[in-house]
C-alpha cells in the first residue's frame, strides 16, 4: 500500500496505517504500508519496490496522478488495485475509474455537508445567502475527490442562491490556502461572509487570515477530517463545523475488500462509480457538540484537543 504525503491531512500515518496495518496482520496477512511523502518519484519507486518484491493486492491512495502507471503496472502483472479514498481515473473530462475497485467516503456527501455548514453559518448570523460575500477554497484539482467535495458542497449553497465572489486555484496546502485567501480577501476590499473549505488544514491557513483581520469567529467555515486542530478550531468557534470521515470504517472496507481479494473470494462491491464497483462509507457534520463522538470512537483523545485556550471550551462542552 502506498500512502500519499503526511502535509495534506495527518489522518494517513495517525489513523489510516495503523488500522490498515492492523486488519491485515490480523488475518493473518503481511502488509507493506509506505508513504510517499508527497513525491511522485518516491512514490513510483516505492511502487516498483513493492512489486519486485511481490504482492496479491495493491492498496493506493492517488498522489497527484502518480496512482496510474503504478495500478497499469500491477493490472499489468495480474494484481487487483483498490483506489483508496481517492479515485485513480484516466484524467478525461468524462472519467473512467482505471483501479479495479474504489473506497472512499462519499465524498459528494461530504461537500454537501461542508456546504450546508455555510448555509446554517449564515442563516445563524441573519445574513441572506442570496447576497452573502462567499469564498470557495478548495482542494487540489489533481486529487479526483476535491471535484467531488466541490460539486457536493455547491450544489448545496447554490440551491441556497450562494454564488462565489472568489475562488483561488485549489490547493492541499495549509499555508498556501492562506496566501491565496489573503490574496482573495484582499481583492474583496476586506469583505467576506463565509468562506467554504474543503478540509481543516486548509481551513486552519484561513482561519490565520482571519485572526489578522480580526474576522475570526465571526465569519462561517467549513472542513473537514476532524483534525485535532480542526476540533480545536471548532470548539474555539473559528469554525462552523468539521465533517468526520471515521477512517476505521474506511479501513476496514477496504482491507476486507482486500482480504476477499487475497482469498480468491469474489468480493460483491457496492455501487458503480466512474465505471467500477465503489463502496461508499457515510461520513458525519460534527459540530461543537459532536466532538465527543470522536473521541469515543478513538480518533481523536481529548488530552490533545483541550489543551491551552481550547480547555474552557472543552469544559462547557463535556469533552473528556
Amino acid at each position: 500500500m502506498i500512502l500519499p504525503d503526511a502535509a495534506s491531512s495527518p489522518r494517513w500515518e495517525s489513523l489510516d496505517r495503523p488500522a490498515l496495518e492492523k486488519a491485515f496482520t490480523d488475518a493473518g496477512f503481511e502488509a507493506d504500508i509506505q508513504n510517499a511523502q508527497g513525491d511522485t518519484n518516491k512514490y513510483a519507486t516505492i511502487a516498483d519496490q513493492e512489486l519486485t518484491k511481490g504482492c496479491g493486492v495493491m492498496v493506493l491512495v492517488d498522489y497527484n496522478g502518480a496512482a496510474l502507471a503504478v495500478t497499469q503496472k500491477a493490472q499489468d502483472q495480474g494484481i487487483p488495485v483498490i483506489a483508496y479514498d481517492r479515485p485513480i481515473t484516466d484524467g478525461a473530462s468524462d472519467p473512467t475509474m482505471i483501479a479495479d475497485y474504489y473506497v472512499s467516503f462519499d465524498n459528494e456527501q461530504v461537500g454537501a455537508l461542508e456546504g450546508q455548514m455555510i448555509v446554517d453559518g449564515l442563516n445563524a448570523l441573519g445574513k441572506d445567502p442570496k447576497t452573502a460575500v462567499v469564498v470557495y477554497m478548495g482542494g487540489d484539482p489533481s486529487d479526483g475527490n476535491a471535484k467531488l467535495f466541490h460539486d457536493g458542497a455547491a450544489k448545496v449553497m447554490g440551491d441556497a442562491g450562494i454564488t462565489p465572489a472568489a475562488e483561488p486555484v485549489g490547493v492541499w496546502d495549509g499555508d498556501k490556502s492562506a496566501t491565496n485567501f489573503e490574496q482573495a480577501l484582499t481583492s474583496l476590499g476586506g469583505k467576506v461572509d463565509a468562506v467554504w473549505v474543503a478540509n481543516d488544514t486548509n481551513a486552519a491557513g484561513v482561519i490565520t487570515i482571519l485572526q489578522k483581520n480580526g474576522l475570526a469567529g465571526q465569519v462561517p467555515v467549513s472542513g473537514q477530517d476532524a483534525s485535532v486542530a480542526g476540533l480545536q478550531n471548532v470548539l474555539l468557534g473559528y469554525q462552523t463545523g468539521t465533517v468526520y470521515k471515521q477512517v476505521s470504517l474506511e479501513a476496514k472496507a477496504a482491507s476486507d475488500l482486500a482480504i476477499q481479494l487475497l482469498n480468491g473470494e469474489t468480493p460483491s462491491a457496492g455501487k458503480d462509480l466512474y465505471g467500477k464497483p465503489f463502496i461508499a462509507v457515510t461520513p458525519v457534520s460534527v459540530g461543537p457538540d459532536k466532538v465527543q463522538m470522536v473521541i469515543d470512537n478513538g480518533d481523536a483523545k481529548a488530552s490533545d484537543i483541550c489543551t491551552g485556550d481550547v480547555a474552557a471550551a472543552c469544559e462547557k462542552y463535556g469533552i473528556k
